[in-house]
């Protein structure tokens, strides 16, 4: 599935890996390195469109003018504390990257984003900016951190989950429609606790072991 706003990535690999992940008999370990593994090729899809240009290469026969990426290396920021679970796989992948930190926790009554922390990597509004975090339930957190992040200068920013519910993509369309969301799952709905249905629990606890 995708549209101007939303890219669901089908790849079996991907939707192989999720469906262990959302067995709540997996463990933390083997949850971990799932989502390593997906972080890497759900970084493949939203890189997709890298600008380039081109360099003078010599190859062992001649030179040759060889394709590379244009422009200030890529930002990275996860949103605390799910978000690292992301980042460490996407870095494989893009090991040069800067990364940002925006520390966020919701309110359990009022479902809102209360921030805690937030450090960036300068020249925001040079680099393409890729916002990680695991779940877009309410999209409230999300929408907050894309706040910050754009208040630094960013321009050119994607975002990356694991699972998408309905409201938490209609929300981030509405507050931020040049975000384009990249995930691996559109999933039903949101319960009245604001969990993504039939989702996979918190992504947090089950990365860290800490429920």
């Amino acid at each position: 599935m995708t549209t101007p706003h939303l890219t669901v990535v089908r790849h079996p690999l991907v939707q192989h890996k999720l469906s262990i992940m959302r067995d709540r008999e997996t463990s933390t370990a083997v949850f971990r390195q799932l989502l390593r593994e997906i972080s890497l090729l759900l970084a493949y899809e939203i890189t997709r469109e890298l600008p380039m240009t081109t360099q003078t290469v010599e190859t062992p026969l001649q030179a040759m003018e060889a394709p590379v990426l244009e422009g200030k290396k890529l930002a990275l920021v996860s949103i605390l504390r799910a978000g690292n679970g992301l980042l460490d796989g996407i870095l494989e992948l893009i090991p040069s990257a800067r990364v940002g930190f925006v520390g966020l926790y919701r309110d359990p009554e009022t479902l809102q984003p209360v921030q805690y922390y937030s450090k960036l990597p300068k020249g925001m509004n040079e680099r393409m900016t890729i916002v990680v975090d695991p779940m877009l339930a309410t999209g409230n957190s999300s929408v907050a951190a894309i706040d910050l992040i754009k208040q630094s200068g960013a321009k050119d920013i994607r975002f990356l989950c694991l699972l998408a519910a309905p409201e938490g993509v209609e929300r981030m369309r509405e507050a931020h429609p040049d975000v384009p969301v990249v995930t691996a799952a559109l999933d039903e709905r949101l319960d009245d606790h604001g969990y993504i249905v039939p989702g996979l629990g918190d992504a947090g606890d089950r990365m860290f072991g800490t429920k």
